[in-house]
């Protein structure tokens, strides 16, 4: 669901281990479900809705909007997200934040043109050129007529805009020289399907208890200088009505509890561990068991953290195991599925706009020839394990279908949303936020990523040692864990991404909990290293895959390193990865200025 604006992400992280084999027959069957869920949302009938009744309405007597000299529009879309959450938030056993929301927030969107050109893919596109009116919250409760009253005045100020934008985009084009003309939207299926919304229901007061609790795990760690579990449980969904016929009411819910903690080291470094659990209902959250034993391994880690010694300049392989295999391919291989356009612009105006590192690569090899990646979110669960990325239909109305990306290594295809790209017109059914410049932004559900030939994962150890002694290494690297989502301040986030800019590839994640591995086996954790030069090439340089199998939830944002608490939507990202051993990777010691220790030494915790 979408949250108010002042929470964080909207949306949903984990483990498991299985079989590779099991893993790439489970992606045998992919087309199969997606031809079932396609069906299923054709099936149903026509509900009572007010508020749906309402957006039908407004949207007949928009559509047929004239206005003498400006054209009409072509394409109208309501949508309008709504839902209940409950919040929770302790630090050392005490309570610091308890609320409850209730929200419905909507997103009109007007096209004036055509699909072949409209006032979209423009830099100034989605800007708010025409008259703003003061409407205020959109109600909560079921009005008709003040629904009715709404829309009209949010559908104006979007037409205006729209014909604003779209003669701003004419006189920019007259002073530029384009090559092929692409398309600015593509045509879609109308689609209908109404999903029942429920209400939020938990235990408030027991949930409060709980995390009043947890939070007090750190309470037997002294060195650990500031943690936080914060609860959030949400329920709901959204409506969606176009003017080309698609009506959706689409439930979207999920609770997730995040634990994270820091503490700092004698020379001043600030280090930290986070943790994250989700689930799409409140009852299935972890137990109590479970969740401390997590708690507590964050605990430990930040603290052994502040005794690690600093990692130094390293170049050689690198083994990611189980959980931090998943996030690599979440954020090396996931995020460079998706083709951004580049916007129309006035000629002169700067502009930096990210492009994906596989553009112009599909039928290149991005991966050894023995592996595969497939997204599918019409996969519900793996293995009697719920996948969290799942889901009916994007936020245009279009019906996912299981999709290979990658086979024998070599990129067969993109996540592709309605708005079309060099060589790409229609879409693949995977938007899933809110883009830039009036389009929509495309983000994987569940990716797979299956190895034909794998070894079990102590086989991967050996081959690492095997290769630093081969090279006369001192030692190797092994990466259990990154930063990814983030939890670093938004200060560290921003150094960064301007200590990156020289670069010609954008930064990856931190690793949270790296080792240093000797020649004889021994390990030693270290702090405060970041990859250099770690992008979706290198994942040509795998040199082996293990048998194992990480299943990684989260909420991916669309910020960088998807960090924690940015922006107010998230989509539901699932990843199921075996771990890898990469041939030569860089890694390079933080250079960031540390603050100095506290003057004087902690109080005593007393309950």
């Amino acid at each position: 669901m979408r949250l108010p604006v002042r929470y964080a992400p909207r949306r949903r992280e984990g483990r498991l281990h299985a079989g590779a084999r099991k893993l790439a027959a489970a992606a045998l069957a992919l087309a199969a479900l997606g031809a079932v869920a396609g069906a299923f949302l054709t099936a149903q009938t026509t509900p009572s809705d007010t508020l749906l009744q309402a957006m039908r309405d407004e949207l007949e007597r928009s559509r047929k909007l004239t206005v003498p000299n400006l054209e009409a529009p072509y394409f109208i879309q309501y949508a309008i997200d709504q839902g209940e959450v409950f919040t929770v938030a302790a630090t050392l056993g005490g309570i610091v934040t308890r609320r409850r929301d209730r929200f419905r927030i909507p997103e009109i969107r007007v096209r004036v043109g055509d699909y072949k050109f409209d006032n979209t893919n423009y830099v100034g596109a989605g800007f708010g050129f025409g008259s703003r009116y003061e409407t205020g919250r959109f109600p909560v409760e079921d009005d008709y007529a003040v629904f009715r009253r709404f829309l009209w005045l949010e559908t104006d100020s979007a037409y205006k805009s729209a014909v604003e934008a779209i003669s701003r985009k004419r006189a920019a084009l007259r002073n530029l020289t384009l090559g092929e003309q692409i398309n600015d939207f593509a045509h879609a299926e109308p689609v209908k399907s109404y999903r029942d919304l429920l209400h939020l229901t938990i235990d408030e007061k027991a949930w409060t208890d709980r995390v009043r609790s947890l939070s007090g795990i750190f309470d037997r760690f002294p060195e650990v200088r500031n943690s936080s579990l914060e609860l959030e449980s949400g329920e709901g969904g959204y409506y969606l009505v176009t003017s080309e016929g698609t009506e959706l009411r689409m439930r979207d819910g999920v609770t997730f509890l995040r634990v994270r903690a820091g503490a700092q080291a004698p020379d001043g470094m600030l280090v930290r561990d986070a943790a994250v659990f989700h689930s799409r209902d409140a009852a299935r959250m972890p137990l109590d068991p479970d969740l401390r034993r997590e708690i507590t391994a964050v605990a430990e880690h930040v603290v052994a953290l502040a005794h690690a010694p600093r990692g130094d300049d390293y170049s050689g392989p690198v083994l990611f195991e189980s959980v931090a295999a998943a996030q690599l391919f979440a954020e090396v291989l996931g995020r460079n599925l998706a083709l951004t356009r580049r916007p129309v612009m006035e000629p002169g105006r700067p502009g930096n706009f990210p492009i994906s590192e596989l553009e112009g690569r599909q039928g290149a090899r991005i991966l050894p020839e023995w592996m595969d990646v497939a997204d599918d979110p019409t996969q519900v669960e793996w293995r009697g394990r719920p996948l969290f990325g799942s889901y009916e239909v994007d936020r245009e109305g279009v019906v996912p279908k299981p999709l290979r990306l990658v086979e024998k290594g070599v990129l067969k295809d993109f996540l592709r949303t309605r708005q079309p790209v060099r060589g790409y017109e229609g879409s693949n059914g995977r938007a899933r936020m809110p883009g830039s410049f009036g389009a929509q932004q495309a983000e994987f559900s569940n990716l797979f990523v299956s190895a034909a030939e794998s070894v079990p994962p102590a086989d991967l150890k050996k081959q690492m040692l095997e290769l630093i002694r081969s090279r006369n290494k001192p030692y190797g690297v092994i990466v259990r864990k990154m930063d990814f989502p983030s939890s670093a301040p938004f200060d560290e986030v921003r150094r960064l991404l301007a200590g990156s800019q020289s670069s010609s590839t954008r930064p990856v994640s931190l690793p949270s909990l790296a080792y240093r591995i000797y020649p004889d086996g021994r390990e030693e954790l270290i702090r405060g290293v970041r990859f250099r030069g770690l992008n979706a090439r290198s994942l040509k340089d795998i040199l082996a895959a293990g048998n194992d199998v990480a299943v990684f939830d989260y909420l991916d944002n669309g910020a960088p390193f998807a960090v924690m608490g940015a922006g107010s939507f998230a989509a539901e990202s699932c990843v199921a990865a075996p771990s890898v051993l990469i041939d030569d990777l860089e890694l390079h010691p933080l250079e960031d200025e540390h603050p100095k220790l506290p003057v004087a030494p902690p109080p005593e915790l007393v309950h």
